[in-house]
C-alpha cells in the first residue's frame, strides 16, 4: 500500500529516527536516514512536492548530527589525554612538601643542648585582618601556645611555631593542632589554616587527580597552595 502522506516525517524527525538507539553505529544511522529520505521522496504529494530548500535542510541536519558525534569522540579523546598529562605532571610532586588546608602539626624531641625545630604552617585570609591569633593545642585539647600575630594581609601568610609552650619550655614531642581567629575592626574574618605535608603518591580517580600525602590525607591539585 502506498504511503499517501509523509509530511509528518520532517527533517528533524528523520535525523532523530536515523540516530536513535545507543547501540546503532554511525554508518547504520546514516543508512536509515537515507532510506527514510528516499521513501519520503517516492511517496510525496505530487501536488505539493518537497522544495529544494527543504531537501537541503534535511541533508544539513544529518550532517550536523554526524559532525556532533565526531566532535564528541574527539573531545573524549582530548579529555583522556589531558587526564594522563595531569597525572604525569602531578607525579613530579612526589617527595615534595605541599601546603594545603589542614591544621595538624607535630614536634619531635630536640637534640641535647639544641632548641626545638621550628614548625612552619600558614594562614590564608580572604581580606586583610587587623588582628590574628593562633592557638596551638595538644591531643587532650589543652592550649599549649598562643601566638598573637598582629595584622595580616589578604592571601597566604607564612607562620612559624618555635616548638615552645607559653612558659618558654620545649613542648612535648607529639601531635598538635591549631585554630585561627582573625578580625578586622571587630568584624570576624574567615581564615583557612594551611599545613605542609609530603606527597607520597599520585592517583587518578573518578574525581580527577589526587595527591596522597604522608599525613594520610588525599587532596586535589586545586588544594595545593605552595610546594617546596
Amino acid at each position: 500500500m502506498a504511503i499517501t502522506d509523509t509530511s509528518s516525517i520532517s527533517g528533524l524527525n528523520a535525523a532523530s529516527a536515523a540516530s536513535s538507539g545507543s547501540n546503532v553505529s554511525q554508518a547504520d544511522s546514516e543508512q536509515r536516514f537515507l532510506k527514510l529520505l528516499v521513501t519520503q521522496l517516492n511517496n510525496q504529494d505530487p501536488l505539493n512536492p518537497m522544495e529544494n530548500a527543504e531537501l537541503t535542510s534535511q541533508l544539513a541536519q544529518m550532517s550536523t548530527v554526524s559532525g556532533i558525534e565526531k566532535l564528541n569522540t574527539a573531545l573524549s579523546g582530548l579529555v583522556s589525554q589531558t587526564g594522563a598529562n595531569q597525572v604525569l605532571q602531578a607525579a613530579s610532586l612526589i617527595g615534595y612538601n605541599v601546603l594545603s588546608p589542614g591544621n595538624a602539626l607535630s614536634t619531635s624531641e630536640p637534640k641535647t643542648g639544641e632548641e626545638p625545630a621550628a614548625v612552619p604552617f600558614a594562614v590564608q585570609l580572604p581580606a586583610t585582618a587587623g588582628t590574628v591569633e593562633v592557638k596551638i593545642v595538644d591531643a587532650a585539647g589543652h592550649t599549649v601556645r598562643t601566638l598573637s600575630l598582629g595584622s595580616m594581609t589578604e592571601g597566604v601568610n607564612a607562620v612559624n611555631w618555635d616548638g615552645k609552650a607559653d612558659d618558654g619550655t620545649a613542648a612535648a614531642p607529639g601531635a598538635y593542632s591549631f585554630t585561627v581567629s582573625a578580625t578586622n575592626n571587630g568584624t570576624p574574618v574567615e581564615a583557612t589554616s594551611l599545613v605542609f605535608s609530603q606527597v607520597a603518591a599520585v592517583k587518578q580517580g573518578a574525581s580527577g587527580v589526587t595527591l596522597e600525602l604522608m599525613s594520610g590525607k588525599s587532596i586535589g591539585l586545586a588544594d595545593v597552595r605552595m610546594f617546596l
